[in-house]
């Protein structure tokens, strides 16, 4: 795996907070940047796992986008009850 230089602009306050962070943790910025792009890309993996199970299980019981809908409802009525 080889790695390849990209150019990115970035406003002048969300790099210093980035060059802040990347200080305070011993790192680099690139390997900051890394990091945060690995980790948002597992993140909508799992996202998009959790979507495909979703559908997957509302196709088996015949749930439509109405019923799911009530049932977060419901939910979160119980919840605040």
């Amino acid at each position: 795996m080889s790695n390849v230089t990209v150019n990115i602009s970035f406003q002048d306050t969300l790099l210093a907070n980035i060059d802040l962070i990347a200080k305070k943790e011993a790192r680099s910025r690139s390997e900051f940047l890394r990091e945060a792009a690995r980790l948002y890309i597992e993140k909508k993996e799992r996202w998009n796992r959790i979507f495909d199970i979703c559908s997957m299980r509302t196709k088996e019981l015949n749930l439509s986008h109405k019923d799911v809908l009530h049932e977060i409802k419901q939910y979160r009525k119980e919840k605040t009850e």
